[in-house]
């Protein structure tokens, strides 16, 4: 019974740094980007000139792209400036459509 549970835990140590260089960065960047997604959704939320509930956020890689409609260039200008303040932002992209 001891030799299993060791050649179990032997086997779980031999392989648990190849899971993290395989999958750890992809999972560590999953949640970056899913951080990041979540503080410039709030971001905009507390930005006073967005209307952030017609904004659609979505990250990957730390890029950024906005989704949705706002009211004016003015207001899609505001909505990119907030996302790019958010640590971890490499870059925004918007998609966003002006409907006043």
């Amino acid at each position: 019974m001891l030799k299993r549970h060791f050649s179990a835990l032997m086997l779980v140590a031999m392989l648990a740094p190849m899971a993290a260089a395989c999958g750890g960065s992809a999972i560590r960047e999953t949640i970056d980007d899913a951080t990041i997604s979540t503080r410039v959704k709030t971001a905009l939320l507390n930005a006073p000139n967005v209307a952030a509930t017609h904004i659609d956020v979505e990250t990957a890689q730390g890029v950024v792209t906005l989704t949705g409609t706002v009211k004016s260039a003015d207001e899609e200008q505001q909505a990119i400036q907030t996302a790019r303040k958010i640590n971890g932002v490499r870059d925004v992209r918007s998609k966003l459509q002006i409907t006043p």
